[in-house]
């Protein structure tokens, strides 16, 4: 009989931590499933900062670091500059990636640094108890805006695709999204091509993935993939913002 269907070798055939429906169990697959196909787990490198993510050093079978938060673009820059046959990448959340990592990101790609970012933004602080992130959107109730985000008093939720393709060393931006099959095998392919633009030293990539928290949004796992769709996707349009026709 064919095999249709393994586990990718550089995933860890471990439990992993997250919540029911939260989607950083398929993100991290596509990531393993990218490695395994570029046949790059010996030389890659993932540097993962504080968050939901702290532990993926313990679900992939190549090396991680740990970065303090929001300073995973200043510890992967070192690593790429230090190692530049590597293939670097970040794993980041909006907490931490748009608020306190938002100098660090923004300056990585105006730099050009030849590192991949994956950006998982579930419009919310996932670990600290549901706190308005700088993607929360507004009137989306969280444990600090317990009526809604108020654009008046919390200002507007930051498109940071839309922000970084602005800048001129950043050469692959894109937006996916894991709320249904069809977005799930698209992501796949812009991750993929992140890796790719890297692989071929043509500068910073970055894949923002929209991502569900069931347990911070008050939804059970079906309703969580609605919501993102019904709200997310209408204010964080995805597609390609910048290197769609890049050659790699």
């Amino acid at each position: 009989m064919a095999t249709v269907f393994k586990r990718p070798h550089a995933l860890k055939e471990i439990s992993m931590h997250y919540c029911p429906g939260c989607t950083h169990g398929i993100i991290h697959r596509l990531i393993a499933e990218v490695i395994d196909e570029l046949e790059v787990e010996g030389t890659t490198i993932g540097v993962a900062s504080v968050g939901c993510t702290y532990c993926n050093y313990e679900y992939f079978n190549f090396d991680m670091v740990q970065a303090p938060h929001g300073r995973a673009p200043a510890v992967a820059t070192g690593v790429k500059r230090t190692s530049p046959d590597k293939v670097v990448y970040t794993y980041q959340g909006d907490g931490d990636l748009a608020a306190i990592g938002t100098a660090e990101i923004i300056h990585a790609a105006a730099r050009g640094e030849k590192i991949t970012t994956i950006f998982v933004n579930n419009a919310i602080y996932g670990m600290t108890s549901g706190q308005m992130a700088p993607t929360t959107l507004l009137n989306q109730i969280t444990t600090t805006t317990p009526r809604g985000r108020s654009a008046e008093l919390n200002g507007f939720p930051i498109k940071v695709c839309e922000m970084l393709s602005t800048l001129e060393g950043a050469t692959f931006i894109e937006r996916v999204s894991t709320h249904d099959i069809k977005n799930i095998v698209n992501a796949k392919k812009a991750i993929k091509k992140a890796f790719q633009v890297q692989i071929a030293k043509k500068g910073f990539s970055m894949v923002e993935v929209l991502s569900t928290c069931p347990t911070n949004w008050g939804l059970n796992p079906e309703e969580s993939l609605k919501w993102l769709q019904d709200n997310m996707i209408p204010h964080y349009p995805l597609g390609n913002f910048k290197g769609k026709d890049l050659e790699v």
